[in-house]
């Protein structure tokens, strides 16, 4: 494992002599256009393993991408190595359609204590809640964002993440969304707590998410990337591509349903993704990803 191998697969050519909001913000910016949160193992037939080396090999020499346990433990390594001190934390995840989190976590974060103060940052949530900077840990301030308005809400040390939504202007709409999705003003994304966490308490997690039917990781095969100026996602043969801010606080959507033959040239050259084994795209939950 070697930084250097990591900056060249991020493309990052940067100064990183100095732990520095900058720096951090600035490699942060660089991970998550470079490197998709993706789920495509479980469909390929592939097991995702918790281990920080498979990782590093996965990510940086396959140029493959990962989900959340993958990014945030391999960007862990990353920070730690240039000098930040940083504590994984774990969260529940939002279901909107059930108006509910999961009894346990299901998600991993990185808390970075910096200059005095706490941020978190998060580099494997994917999609269009993707965080594009580390967060400043305080409750009840907006922090605009490329994507839109993140904040913390903080009660009795439960943190809950929160995303103002922009209105969509859809090119080509081919698929209805829920009406409770297509009101929403405000996103909750997830509460966590600042309670360190080891790596290992995520092993059963990890398991559960790639093997319960029920698991939305099994139910859609999904690939998102985000890109100078927005995000491109492909949610089974859906792929969608939302430029943030296209005008009048309005982000533009364009949606296109691919042909199977199209699959592995889109994963390509839309996401640099190739793949050792076949892939089964799937996509037969009816939860909201955007």
């Amino acid at each position: 494992m070697d930084i250097k191998e990591y900056f060249a697969r991020i493309s990052y050519r940067g100064s990183h002599n100095k732990p520095d909001l900058a720096t951090m913000s600035d490699i942060f910016q660089h991970h998550i256009q470079a490197v998709p949160f993706e789920n495509l193992s479980i469909h390929c037939g592939e097991g995702i393993e918790l281990n920080l080396e498979a990782t590093y090999n996965k990510i940086v020499r396959k140029k493959r991408g990962g989900w959340c346990m993958e990014n945030n433990y391999l960007l862990s390594w990353v920070l730690k190595t240039l000098g930040h001190d940083v504590t994984l934390l774990g969260a529940k995840v939002y279901v909107p359609e059930l108006d509910a989190y999961p009894e346990e976590i299901d998600h991993l974060l990185l808390q970075v204590e910096l200059d005095g103060k706490s941020y978190i940052v998060d580099g494997g949530f994917g999609m269009a809640y993707q965080l594009w900077q580390p967060m400043e840990l305080i409750s009840g301030t907006d922090q605009p964002q490329t994507p839109g308005v993140f904040r913390f809400q903080e009660e009795d040390g439960t943190w809950y993440l929160e995303k103002v939504k922009r209105k969509q202007w859809v090119l080509n709409a081919s698929t209805p969304t829920s009406q409770k999705v297509e009101n929403e003003v405000c996103r909750r994304i997830y509460l966590f707590t600042l309670q360190p966490r080891d790596i290992e308490e995520f092993r059963g997690c990890n398991a559960h998410l790639q093997t319960a039917p029920d698991s939305l990781f099994v139910t859609k095969s999904i690939c998102s990337l985000q890109t100078a100026d927005g995000i491109r996602a492909l949610v089974g043969w859906k792929l969608t591509e939302i430029k943030y801010n296209y005008r009048d606080n309005m982000d533009l959507v364009e949606i296109r349903i691919l042909a199977d033959e199209e699959i592995e040239k889109t994963l390509k050259e839309k996401f640099n993704i190739t793949l050792d084994k076949k892939f089964v795209p799937v996509n037969t939950s009816r939860l909201s990803l955007f």
